[in-house]
């Protein structure tokens, strides 16, 4: 498939041979933290930097991927440097404003990524990849499309395929004598039968804001398919107002209303992973997240995952939608851009990076070991082996057979929109505003 220009490319409709995932990704220690020695600072010094995201498992294959580099390339070293999810978002959005961003920058693609272009911040890859075929060819095609703005590539696709997944504890489900919901209706009759056995019916880390998101870009695509969020993307005057939104955003409050989230769920942080340890300890039944998550609560959680007491599955229809059921939501992979700002030397290690030490064999073997799966072609050949190969077939599955992939809507729009996006959905959820309130003030930054 060819990459597809972002500007008016169609995030919801990656139906080519297997859509690729990813990250709104997953943290929970402090940062920052160096993994590797005398950090430099953002693009100082003579060594390359790379801030990314820390969290284990993942930061362990992150940082394994660095020292395996440094180890092979004693004259041309990358000091890396970790941050948890939001403190990472506002950190190297100040840094690349200030032009003092690190050489390799992490990240989701998409709006965000557009704005950087906009700015002059990130390299164009696109004559590197024209030289380096080889290197390209090894991931799925659709992976690029988040990496391309105005049909140039300024990203080079990393690490993971990873859908939003409807996670549930298979003793709760026990304790009350039923099965997982197989449609909308079925979650709102669930609420009351969890609620009276003293079990939350789902877990949510609301503090951290896109932890709600995930619920209304499934509800928009179960009720609607893609056009209604397409058509905000596309800039379409008032396309929040469409009734199948405002039908979208009345579903998710009747949800919170009938007390279908763990009480306090606006102060608890997906950072701190607290929101995976309410569904592990049996305290809720049910948990909307992303596939990382998987990880961090087989190595948290005790025997919840190796005891086979975690069920998942894709987010059921909503009775009446026209939403396709194979269709699932996340991000279209996470992303190494190279700064602008930074010297030809560290240019050239952050490319010999790409080359030698993105995705290598151990970093594929590290991301499986955890339950991952690589955004690597025949990458589910590697499965047979694996502890979780169950789990990441169904995830193989879930992105391949998807009829549309969208891209979280926090990064698919520009970050003036979804800063805007994430304030109101939090207002959503916080009942302090109703749908159409909502869908007016959503409308206000439609295109900027």
């Amino acid at each position: 498939m060819e990459s597809r220009n972002t500007s008016r490319r169609t995030f919801l409709s990656l139906s080519m041979g297997v859509p690729l995932g990813a990250a709104l990704a997953a943290c929970g220690s402090s940062g920052p933290t160096r993994p590797g020695a005398g950090a430099t600072g953002a693009s100082g010094g003579s060594g390359a930097t790379y801030w990314y995201l820390s969290g284990m498992p993942q930061e362990g294959v992150r940082t394994g991927a660095v020292e395996r580099f440094n180890k092979a390339n004693p004259n041309g070293q990358i000091t890396g440097t970790t941050f948890q999810n939001d403190a990472y978002k506002t950190k190297i959005k100040t840094a690349i404003g200030a032009g003092q961003a690190p050489t390799l920058i992490w990240g989701w693609g998409g709006g965000t990524l557009r704005s950087y272009v906009q700015a002059g911040q990130v390299e164009d890859l696109t004559p590197w990849f024209s030289q380096n075929a080889a290197v390209k060819d090894r991931l799925f095609p659709s992976s690029f499309g988040a990496a391309t703005i105005d049909g140039k590539i300024y990203a080079m696709p990393v690490e993971t395929v990873q859908p939003i997944i409807l996670f549930y504890n298979k003793k709760a489900f026990e304790q009350i004598g039923a099965q997982p919901p197989q449609t909308w209706g079925d979650i709102m009759d669930l609420v009351p039968k969890f609620n009276a056995k003293g079990i939350a019916p789902f877990s949510l880390g609301g503090q951290s804001r896109w932890t709600n998101m995930m619920w209304l870009e499934f509800l928009f695509d179960r009720i609607s398919g893609p056009e209604v969020f397409q058509a905000v993307f596309d800039a379409e005057k008032d396309a929040w107002s469409n009734p199948t939104a405002i039908d979208a955003l009345t579903k998710m409050q009747d949800l919170i209303k009938a007390n279908g989230f763990i009480k306090g769920f606006s102060s608890i942080t997906a950072d701190s992973n607290a929101d995976q340890a309410l569904l592990y300890t049996g305290k809720a039944a049910m948990m909307l997240h992303g596939s990382w998550t998987y990880g961090s609560m087989s190595t948290d959680g005790g025997d919840f995952v190796s005891g086979g007491n975690l069920g998942f599955m894709n987010f059921p229809p909503v009775d009446g939608g026209k939403g396709d059921p194979s269709n699932t939501v996340g991000n279209p992979g996470q992303y190494l851009s190279i700064s602008s700002k930074a010297t030809d030397a560290q240019k050239e290690i952050a490319k010999k990076f790409f080359t030698t030490g993105v995705l290598d064999a151990e970093e594929v073997k590290g991301w499986i070991n955890i339950g991952a799966v690589p955004i690597l072609k025949g990458a589910d050949q590697q499965f047979a082996g694996s502890k979780d190969a169950a789990w990441q077939q169904f995830v193989y599955g879930i992105a391949s057979n998807a009829k549309s992939f969208a891209q979280s809507w926090d990064q698919a729009l520009s970050p003036t929109a979804a800063e805007v996006l994430l304030d109101n959905i939090a207002k959503l959820f916080q009942l302090s505003i109703s749908p159409q309130q909502f869908a007016t003030n959503m409308n206000a930054v439609i295109g900027k």
